[in-house]
């Protein structure tokens, strides 16, 4: 069924609302967010669950939902920011299998990463002011482009760099996660589409605290290349600047799915590429975010052309 999608603040003050309307049923659904300028402590996302625990920013249903009295949600539990749309779930057997392979996929990650020669890293300048941990930004970048620039950020953490990792909150997150809190970045699990509201209201937490709040742009699923809103918001309700990285490398593979994932093959020349810190204002208006979204989308875009071009790719 065909819906329009938008993100608005209502009328009431510090209320950032997700809806979705159906055309065909003219009903809404999705997420909601609260926060108190004031405090972090004082900020509360609501969920809009009806009184089947249905996720509504998933299903179709009314706007002014009944929370479910007899049995309350758990925020807090990854469980709760899977997709209801997925049946995949944590089980005992991927546990172990987790559990096992994860130090051998660490093992051959960092020895496959070794061997890059990094021909350049162009723009090393613009992230100097942030890796002491004094103050946070907002690196970006493609999801086809993790290793790379997880990779650079790992060594930033060694330098002081306080990261967090925005990770899915499906079955797949489970390994980046554990990865990313093994280098000592912080990780919040959650993304735009599935729980938008609890993920803003984290990442504001977690930007109060000093932590530089990592994200693949265009991640969870796509599409490619097209950064999600939520960078941008997040940028404002934060205040702090997104620092748009992209890389190259001169051999590859690309897997078949919908990123075209780029594992560079051993002994690949790369070039990653750092661009100069873009401010979102904090009193932007949203309906002016998709200025700033077209903006950093075209800086990561020319980045990585650039990279591509010192390697000459083309």
């Amino acid at each position: 069924m065909p819906y329009a999608e938008s993100l608005s603040v209502d009328a009431e003050p510090n209320r950032l609302a997700w809806t979705r309307r159906s055309p065909e049923s003219n009903r809404s659904f999705g997420h909601e967010l609260r926060w108190d300028s004031r405090s972090a402590d004082e900020m509360q996302a609501q969920y809009y669950i009806d009184p089947g625990r249905t996720d509504t920013a998933n299903s179709y249903g009314n706007r002014n939902p009944t929370l479910n009295e007899n049995r309350p949600m758990d925020y807090q539990s990854i469980e709760s920011r899977r997709s209801s749309r997925s049946n995949r779930r944590m089980t005992a057997l991927r546990r172990l299998f987790y559990f096992l392979g994860l130090p051998v996929l660490r093992g051959l990650l960092g020895l496959l990463t070794s061997t890059y020669r990094i021909e350049a890293i162009l723009g090393a300048e613009n992230i100097e002011p942030y890796l002491d941990g004094k103050a946070c930004c907002a690196p970006a970048y493609w999801h086809q482009h993790h290793i790379l620039c997880s990779t650079l950020i790992h060594g930033w953490i060694r330098r002081g760099f306080k990261a967090c990792f925005l990770i899915s909150g499906s079955v797949d997150g489970e390994v980046p996660e554990r990865i990313a809190r093994a280098w000592g970045a912080e990780v919040i699990r959650g993304s735009a589409n599935q729980s938008g509201a609890l993920a803003l209201r984290d990442m504001q937490g977690m930007m109060k605290r000093g932590f530089s709040i990592v994200t693949t742009a265009d991640g969870p699923r796509g599409p490619k290349y097209v950064i999600k809103p939520g960078v941008i918001v997040m940028a404002r309700i934060g205040g702090v600047a997104v620092v748009p990285l992209a890389c190259a490398a001169e051999r590859a593979w690309y897997l078949d799915r919908w990123d075209n994932f780029m594992i560079p093959k051993p002994f690949s020349r790369v070039v990653i590429a750092i661009g100069k810190p873009y401010p979102v204002p904090p009193d932007v208006p949203l309906d002016a975010i998709e200025r700033h979204r077209l903006n950093v989308q075209e800086t990561v875009m020319s980045l990585m052309r650039e990279s591509e071009d010192r390697l000459q790719i083309g």
